[in-house]
């Protein structure tokens, strides 16, 4: 299965078909929030296939208008070519902006999803716009991971989690895809990614900005 994974910045040499060819014969694309909801418009009609979202921080005109051809899966659990996909979209409360969460809100949300999980026997992909709180995050507040997401890794055990928010530039790579200590992979998507992806295991990665 041939997966896009994207968050945080437009690639415009996607955008403006310049590398078009990559949008070809995939068969899922990912959202993990802060894109134009044109940029996804965009992807979903090129590429052909179904995209799942999240929104985050900066996605306050999705309520206006949201990307249309995508499926947003804020608290919902999809199910594509026998994979679970669960979405918990927003950051750390830091403004009075929108999709900004205190942990306590964040911990209900979990919560609430677990009668869908246990009915599904699971999830195998998490979807997040920010990291737990010790994977990959800062110290400042408003990029500072929840820690009740490891809760739900404890939990549910996905395979992988997915993220964005953190940008590369803010700091040095600290190397390999980190493993929680559930075992969940936690993989930072910012910018676009392409996978191959048999099951619920990646077989291959690469970023594409």
């Amino acid at each position: 299965m041939r997966v896009l994974a994207v968050a945080d910045k437009e690639d415009m040499h996607l955008w403006n078909g310049g590398r078009r060819q990559l949008l070809q014969d995939l068969d899922l694309i990912l959202s993990c929030g802060d894109l134009d909801p044109d940029y996804l418009q965009y992807l979903v009609t090129v590429g052909n296939c179904p995209l799942f979202y999240i929104r985050g921080n900066h996605d306050g005109v999705y309520e206006e208008r949201p990307p249309e051809g995508c499926i947003c899966i804020e608290d919902r659990l999809e199910t594509f070519r026998g994979l679970r996909f669960y979405g918990l979209g927003g950051c750390r409360r830091y403004s009075r902006g929108s999709n900004q969460y205190y942990e306590e809100e964040m911990r209900k949300r979990i919560r609430s999803a677990e009668w869908k999980l246990k009915s599904a026997g699971g999830v195998d992909i998490l979807l997040t716009h920010v990291p737990p709180r010790g994977y990959g995050d800062l110290p400042d507040l408003p990029h500072r991971g929840f820690n009740c997401f490891h809760l739900f890794l404890d939990e549910w055990h996905p395979a992988y989690q997915l993220h964005g928010h953190i940008h590369p530039e803010y700091h040095r790579d600290e190397g390999p895809l980190p493993q929680h200590s559930s075992g969940t992979r936690i993989l930072n998507v910012c910018g676009a990614h392409l996978f191959e992806w048999d099951e619920a295991e990646i077989i291959a990665s690469r970023p594409v900005l």
